[in-house]
């Protein structure tokens, strides 16, 4: 028996619902559909199908094996692409999953670029905070910021974000500006960012010398999603800490104003993450790639200065 044919045949059985149609789209006859599907079985012995003469339904062996074949035939798939021309113009779907802001403000104005260099790579980006399960999810990559150490992940750092303080300067003419740390915790709010998996509000730490201080501060709205904290902070609802990349925009058509600069709040490690496959497809190194260098493009005042290392795994 053809293993690989027979798996491929059983695959798009399931695909396709029928024979039939399987052995149209295969351009195989459809007594040799049925053969290789019957061979796949004997070999196994198990039972992958239930055929009816209406239709056909997978049995609950036959769901755990084409859920599980049809990601090692898609990983096949992709070792014969990189062998042909597809090394040099990578062509297919790329699943990336990443934080609201890094999507809306820095990586999707970008790729009008990335798609212009490989113009046969399609993108489904999951622009979102909450977190996803990268195997599960079947997600091929994550950008996800802070200090990683999942061992069964292949970590990519990208480069250090640096946050900045701000508000609106209608909002500082009705409450005034904050001179000292302390100003926060009185006549001020804040716009709390809070993290949508485990509901834990996101730290705002201070630093001067060798003095560290952590804000409390007193909220009127909170919220799971960083291009939410933007807006409620150019509503006016408060004092806003988020990434300077987002925030210098409005920074520089002044409808934002950066507090307490001489206080830096720390920075933020983002990384890019998949899984420590064997083979590394074509598409997925190009499109980290391309993200180290768009980091790597970042004004010097919207990035920390930290070398960036190879791939921890």
């Amino acid at each position: 028996m053809d293993q690989l044919s027979a798996v491929r045949a059983f695959i798009r059985v399931v695909e396709t619902g029928s024979f039939t149609k399987a052995a149209d789209s295969l351009e195989l006859p459809r007594n040799t559909v049925t053969k290789l599907v019957q061979a796949l079985e004997a070999h196994l012995q198990v039972k992958l199908l239930n055929r009816t003469t209406r239709r056909v339904a997978l049995t609950s062996e036959g769901a755990a094996y084409q859920e599980r074949m049809s990601r090692i035939l898609e990983q096949w798939q992709e070792a014969e692409a990189d062998l042909t021309s597809a090394r040099r113009r990578p062509r297919g779907r790329l699943r990336v999953d990443m934080g609201s802001m890094i999507a809306t403000q820095l990586v999707i104005p970008a790729l009008p670029a990335f798609h212009e260099r490989y113009p046969e790579l399609q993108l489904d980006i999951g622009a979102s905070d909450r977190p996803i399960d990268l195997i599960n999810d079947r997600v091929d990559c994550a950008v996800r910021a802070g200090n990683l150490t999942d061992p069964s992940l292949v970590v990519r750092p990208l480069g250090d974000l640096p946050f900045v303080l701000c508000a609106t300067p209608q909002y500082l003419r009705k409450h005034g500006t904050p001179e000292l740390p302390a100003d926060l915790e009185v006549g001020h709010t804040l716009v709390r960012y809070v993290y949508a998996g485990s509901g834990r509000k996101s730290p705002i730490v201070l630093n001067a010398d060798a003095q560290q201080i952590t804000v409390q501060g007193h909220y009127l709205v909170s919220v799971n999603d960083g291009n939410a904290a933007l807006a409620a902070g150019l509503a006016g609802l408060g004092i806003l800490h988020t990434l300077r990349l987002v925030a210098q925009p409005h920074i520089d058509a002044g409808t934002l104003v950066p507090l307490l600069t001489a206080w830096p709040t720390d920075s933020v490690p983002i990384s890019i993450i998949y899984a420590p496959n064997r083979h590394l497809s074509a598409r997925l190194r190009v499109f980290v790639d391309w993200m180290v260098q768009l980091f790597e493009a970042l004004p010097e005042e919207q990035r920390a200065t930290r070398p960036i290392h190879a791939p921890r795994t």
